[in-house]
């Protein structure tokens, strides 16, 4: 009987990261206090942001989330982004998406100050990455996790990766931040024609897509590592973007959840401690 796919778990390199940040604040002495700026009433936000509390709380680190609800007019939310961004006592900020209707996430971040935004998601940020100039950006934690699952399975440098999804906060920064490591990255999307074809080729493939049985098992082959960053829930649970089948294919698998989630949850804790860095001009790595 061949052996079943390796599974890429998250939650081993996030106790690693976890634990490095937890020892930073304790050995500098910090007090670091992030903010969770809300602008919905969406449920879900309600519970991500309630799990990022408690691992703040977990960490030492102060956790105050700013509701400004569903009603908030554009100018109301810069205006709150610009408060933050100057007060010398707040040291990461958050926007948490999605916005409600009628806002442009877009455009508040904007209204963000760069060493404060720990998602990573400002113009600012993604510039720099483009540029390849990630020491001197905050990193995007999904793309960092992902970067950090692959490198456990593939030497990135010459490797041929293929990502589904140009999302803003995943596949674009991604493109970007492999393509500094070495490797040679196609973006796809979920209208891409001829899947399996431009996947036959390619070393990994990554799906961030949102859209649940994207990614099939006629489109991957043995060999392959598949990292499936998507999340749908469904009246099963919590499901990715590829297929269950894919897995008994591939040589290796992110499961949902379980994968990329866990990771991207430290990596957020450590960009905070390196937007203190920043924010006092220190040198980072």
């Amino acid at each position: 009987m061949p052996a079943g796919p390796r599974l890429l778990l998250g939650k081993p390199l996030a106790d690693t990261v976890t634990r490095e940040v937890r020892q930073g604040i304790l050995e500098r002495g910090l007090a670091p206090r992030m903010v969770a700026v809300v602008a919905s009433d969406d449920p879900a936000t309600a519970v991500y942001v309630q799990s990022k509390a408690r691992q703040a709380a977990r960490l030492g680190v102060t956790f105050d989330i700013r509701d400004l609800g569903a009603d908030i007019s554009q100018a109301e939310l810069h205006a709150e982004l610009e408060r933050l961004s100057s007060d010398d006592t707040v040291h990461g900020i958050m926007l948490e998406l999605p916005l409600a209707p009628g806002l442009d996430a877009d455009l508040a971040t904007l209204h963000m100050a760069p060493a404060k935004d720990i998602e990573g998601l400002t113009p600012a940020n993604l510039a720099l990455v483009a540029a390849g100039r990630e020491a001197e950006a905050l990193l995007p934690p999904t793309p960092r996790s992902i970067r950090f699952l692959l490198r456990e399975v593939l030497d990135l440098q010459g490797s041929r990766i293929a990502i589904i999804g140009p999302g803003r906060t995943v596949g674009r920064p991604l493109t970007w931040m492999l393509n500094n490591r070495g490797a040679t990255v196609t973006l796809l999307n979920e209208f891409t024609r001829d899947l399996a074809a431009v996947l036959a080729p390619q070393d990994a493939v990554v799906v961030a897509v949102g859209r649940a049985g994207l990614l099939r098992a006629e489109h991957v082959r043995p060999g392959q590592v598949v990292i499936d960053a998507g999340i749908n829930v469904t009246e099963t649970g919590v499901v990715g973007d590829a297929a269950p089948e894919v897995a008994g294919l591939v040589s290796a698998i992110t499961p949902v959840p379980g994968g990329v989630g866990p990771l991207t949850s430290a990596l957020m804790f450590q960009n905070l401690l390196r937007a203190m860095r920043l924010q006092r001009s220190e040198a980072v790595e």
